[in-house]
């Protein structure tokens, strides 16, 4: 089952950008992952029939900032992003979705505007207990609505929780729910894995949800992530979960301009779209997986 991020038509998807739905699935898209609806963005009742009348599925990604933040020593920050999971739980039900991820660990830097610094053991001991105090308790919101959680390692430059996936095999472990358990994102494992096949052979089970993108966020095929190991990777491990394309990055060379930063497309990206979809799916089928 392979999709596509909304972000990579527009930012914000709104009720307006539900007519794009159809491309997405002309592109040979499954289902589409939204970004956690704020409110007033659309209405998930009609998204809910727009979905089916594409005829596509749909995932969430939860947005994390330091308002909502459940790693924060500041109980208001804190409880707030405790409350935003639970509200990220009822989008999910009233889209039809069975899994949000992303960093729902919380403690977002460089994007946030927040540089990282070194933590005190006592800190960093004292801030993975808040962690997982929060997430026990968003887990549990999550196991009664029939929805997972999917934490998501990021790379070194976005966060100082969750770098790898054994740093988020070890939260999962460490929350001890099965309606909490892992996604991996090969854009930050290309960074931070020794090995990216064999990270997804250690996730196994735990995986839930996998984010397949080239090491510079463009289309499949143009980088030099080796797409056949990770192919074979997930077939060693049965995964047969949703899998997310995110090509965020632009035909843009200027010097000077930032490419963390998203941009709109500036010509028509379905063809391309549709060929990385073909391409990952190919290489998928040609080691037998069933995703």
């Amino acid at each position: 089952m392979i999709g596509i991020i909304s972000m990579f038509y527009v930012r914000p998807f709104l009720a307006e950008h539900l007519a794009l739905l159809p491309r997405m699935k002309e592109a040979g898209c499954d289902f589409v992952e939204f970004l956690v609806p704020e409110p007033g963005e659309m209405d998930l009742t009609d998204a809910r029939t727009a979905l089916a009348k594409a005829g596509l599925g749909v995932v969430l990604a939860a947005r994390i900032n330091p308002a909502r933040d459940v790693a924060s020593a500041d109980k208001e920050s804190h409880a707030a992003g405790i409350a935003y999971l639970k509200t990220c739980v009822d989008s999910a039900v009233a889209l039809g979705a069975t899994i949000v991820g992303g960093p729902i660990y919380g403690a977002p830097l460089v994007f946030a505007g927040r540089a990282p610094a070194p933590v005190a053991e006592e800190d960093r001991q004292a801030r993975v207990a808040r962690v997982v105090t929060a997430l026990k308790e968003a887990g549990a919101y999550a196991a009664n609505h029939g929805v997972k959680l999917a934490v998501e390692p990021l790379n070194r430059f976005e966060t100082d929780m969750c770098n790898t996936t054994r740093q988020g095999l070890d939260l999962v472990a460490r929350v001890g729910s099965p309606a909490v358990q892992l996604m991996l994102d090969t854009f930050h494992m290309n960074m931070e894995e020794d090995d990216i096949a064999g990270a997804i052979r250690s996730a196994g089970p735990a995986m839930i949800h996998f984010q397949a993108n080239e090491n510079h966020r463009g289309f499949i095929g143009t980088g030099h992530v080796d797409w056949r190991a990770i192919a074979h990777a997930l077939k060693a491990v049965g995964y047969t979960g949703p899998i997310t394309l995110e090509p965020f990055r632009r035909d843009e060379h200027r010097l000077g301009v930032s490419l963390a930063q998203w941009r709109a497309p500036a010509v028509d990206e379905n063809a391309a779209l549709a060929r990385s979809v073909s391409l990952l799916r190919a290489t998928l089928e040609t080691v037998g997986s069933a995703a």
